[in-house]
C-alpha cells in the first residue's frame, strides 16, 4: 500500500480519533468519519485522501475499547496506522477491523512529516518513506493475521471460510 502521511503524536487515545460527543450521536461510522481527529485539528478530515497512512509516536489508540475508533479511521479512507506503540485493546480492533497496524522504529517516525509518500509492504515486513528516502523493517504478521487483514477483518475472514458468527 502507498499514501501520503498524516503525522501525529505520542497519546493519541480514542476520544482524539473520534470524540464521544459523536460516537454516541452519529447513526453511522461514515458520519463519525466526518469527525476524525477533530479535537486535533478540526480541517483535518478534509485534508484525508484515500489511502493516506498515519504516523504517529507512542501509544497509539490508548483510551476506551470500543470499536469504533479504528472502524472510523478505515472509513475516513486511512489505509494503515504506523506508530512507535499501540495500546494493546486499540491493535487488537484494528485487526479484527482490517486496519494495518505497524510498530516500527522512532527513527523513522521522527523522520516522517506530513505529506511525505509512505509505502508498506505488509509481507516482507518493509515500510518506505519514499520522499525522503528511508527505510525501516516490522516484525512481519503471522499468516493468520495477514489473512485476516486480506479479508477486511476478522468478520469478513471467518464468513469467508463459511463459519457462522
Amino acid at each position: 500500500m502507498k499514501g501520503n502521511a498524516i503525522r501525529l503524536g505520542d497519546d493519541i487515545n480514542t476520544d482524539l480519533i473520534i470524540a464521544g460527543r459523536h460516537k454516541f450521536r452519529a447513526v453511522t461510522i461514515e458520519e463519525m468519519a466526518k469527525h476524525i481527529f477533530e479535537d486535533i485539528d478540526p480541517t483535518l478530515h478534509s485534508r484525508i485522501k484515500p489511502g493516506d497512512i498515519i504516523v504517529a509516536g507512542k501509544n497509539f489508540g490508548c483510551g476506551s475499547s470500543r470499536e469504533q475508533a479504528p472502524r472510523v479511521i478505515l472509513a475516513a479512507g486511512i489505509s494503515a496506522v504506523i506508530a512507535k506503540s499501540f495500546a494493546r485493546i486499540f491493535f487488537r480492533n484494528a485487526i479484527n477491523v482490517g486496519l494495518p497496524a505497524l510498530t516500527v522504529s522512532g527513527e523513522f517516525i521522527d523522520s516522517t512529516s506530513t505529506g511525505d509518500v509512505i509505502e508498506i509492504d505488509l509481507k516482507e515486513g518493509v515500510v518506505k518513506n519514499l520522499t525522503k528516502n528511508l527505510e525501516t523493517r516490522f516484525k512481519p504478521f503471522p499468516r493468520q493475521l495477514l489473512d485476516i487483514l486480506e479479508a477486511g477483518g476478522l468478520v469478513p475472514f471467518v464468513k469467508k471460510r463459511g463459519l457462522d458468527i
